[in-house]
């Protein structure tokens, strides 16, 4: 427990000092935002700061914090490092600064702030990588939250019933302007989900169970340690809850919300570093779960249902497990909305209307339900589709980094070096690496990972270093 509070002082302190040095860097001001210069009543409009933090906060929570911090507590205590150091010095300065480029922009999507900085065929590419992500996330999102939800309710409501019941909230959602239903039913999921975690927090020290301490050891604990190193294999199953590409597709939904750009680091810095204490708790949950049962258990519902359960009592359990239900559904909803934005963005296509709406939404969904049935008729379905997902989050979290350094270069910024070119380097070497040795990418012996790595964080350095004579040849 001397790690877990250690780890847990370092995330807020990291929020008020890195926190605050990056918003320097970046310099916000009061210049108007796209919620007052462009707005339509649909995704363009003014909301609460307050209220924005909690959207956001769900928007990125998803299961990464909650199922990829148990998964990965599976690796041992390193997690606990990478959840820490990851959140303070690449997940949240990603949030921060993706969100404040969308915000400078006028709520620009993503793939249109990489194109930005990284040229027109990276945006081309971008564009359907990302949509081809959030159909991911809404077929991932769906099947977590259903299948605590069976667990909950009567055996006629099955999973299957409530995966139907998510998805056609999913439709609702994406298709109704922001303030009609994420607006008004977010708070209340808010509400569920900070309970679950402050709930099981004070039970962490109510039981103060007896826990490995990092000055024990980092060695791999993985049941399968022989085929899941800990590079790359922990730093892709913890991604949400340490960084993730799939945070800086939905920053440009709140960046349509703000009205100043003051507010970004509370929002984005700090949404990231409050799901990083999520990730924390649940993989230090997981980690005393692991020593009471064993390494045997691979569902990290059961570990969610029986701590919730156990520690909360039957009423407090239950709405620890509907705070965990309310993080994916809350993801899925706005990667939908996410994609039906981009899509727009390229097209030209305004969405005031709902029938432009409908002219992008209909073939989404259509592809979203052909997933959902493979999901479905497959056993294996879900983790297949979480694999592809983990590692397409990630590798766009590689581009969003790279599109903030050449900002951070073109804007003259000093700092660039190590607030977002270490990271991009480190990120590339792990995404580059996984694709090559893990079982659904190239299957490359695992012996070879660390010269993969090398390799690809080489290449990447002398490809920007080029990039960077050219353009300060220009700039200076």
């Amino acid at each position: 427990m001397i790690t877990f509070t250690l780890c847990l002082l370092t995330l807020i302190a990291g929020y008020f000092i890195y926190g605050h040095f990056i918003e320097r860097v970046f310099g916000p001001d009061d210049r108007k935002t796209p919620a007052l210069t462009k707005a339509d009543g649909v995704d363009y409009m003014p909301l609460p700061t307050w209220k924005i933090f909690m959207i956001q906060f769900l928007n990125i929570a998803g299961v990464g914090p909650i199922f990829g911090a148990i998964m990965g507590a599976m690796f041992g205590t390193a997690s606990y490092l990478w959840i820490v150091f990851g959140s303070i010095f690449a997940g949240a300065v990603h949030d921060y600064l993706g969100g404040m480029l969308s915000l400078r922009h006028g709520g620009e999507s993503l793939p249109e702030i990489i194109g930005r900085y990284l040229g027109l065929p990276t945006k081309q590419v971008m564009r359907g990588f990302t949509v081809i992500l959030m159909m991911l996330v809404g077929a991932v999102f769906v099947a977590s939250p259903a299948g605590l939800l069976a667990k909950l309710t009567p055996g006629a409501l099955d999973n299957t019933f409530w995966i139907i019941v998510i998805f056609v909230y999913y439709i609702m959602a994406t298709l109704l302007p922001v303030d009609k239903i994420i607006g008004k039913v977010y708070p209340l999921f808010a509400i569920a989900l900070i309970f679950m975690a402050v709930g099981i927090l004070v039970m962490l020290y109510v039981y103060h169970p007896a826990l490995p301490e990092i000055w024990d050891g980092l060695q791999n604990t993985h049941p399968k340690a022989a085929s899941n190193p800990i590079f790359p294999m922990m730093f892709i199953t913890i991604a949400c809850g340490a960084i993730s590409g799939f945070h800086a597709t939905q920053s440009p939904l709140m960046a349509r919300c703000m009205t100043s750009e003051r507010y970004g680091r509370p929002i984005f810095y700090g949404a990231m570093i409050t799901e990083g204490i999520v990730a924390l708790i649940w993989a230090t949950v997981a980690t005393y779960f692991f020593h009471k049962e064993g390494m045997g258990i691979t569902d990290a519902s059961i570990v969610v249902f029986d701590i919730s359960k156990g520690w909360l009592g039957t009423f407090g359990g239950v709405l620890a497990i509907l705070g965990v239900v309310a993080a994916p559904i809350t993801s899925g909803d706005t990667a939908f909305r996410s994609a039906r934005l981009i899509v727009a963005d390229f097209l030209g296509l305004e969405q005031k209307s709902m029938r432009r709406r409908l002219y992008i939404c209909i073939p989404m969904f259509a592809v979203a339900v052909g997933l959902l049935l493979y999901n479905l008729r497959d056993s294996d379905g879900f983790q297949t589709i979480w694999r592809y997902f983990a590692w397409a989050n990630q590798t766009l979290s590689v581009f969003t980094l790279w599109a903030i350094t050449v900002y951070l270069v073109r804007e003259r910024k000093g700092h660039y070096f190590y607030v977002t070119y270490l990271p991009a380097l480190f990120m590339t070497a792990v995404c580059t690496t996984y694709i090559c040795v893990a079982p659904e990418g190239f299957g490359m012996q695992l012996h070879v990972a660390p010269f993969v790595a090398i390799f690809a964080a080489l290449v990447a350095a002398i490809w920007f270093k080029i990039w960077y004579f050219k353009t300060t040849k220009k700039l200076w």
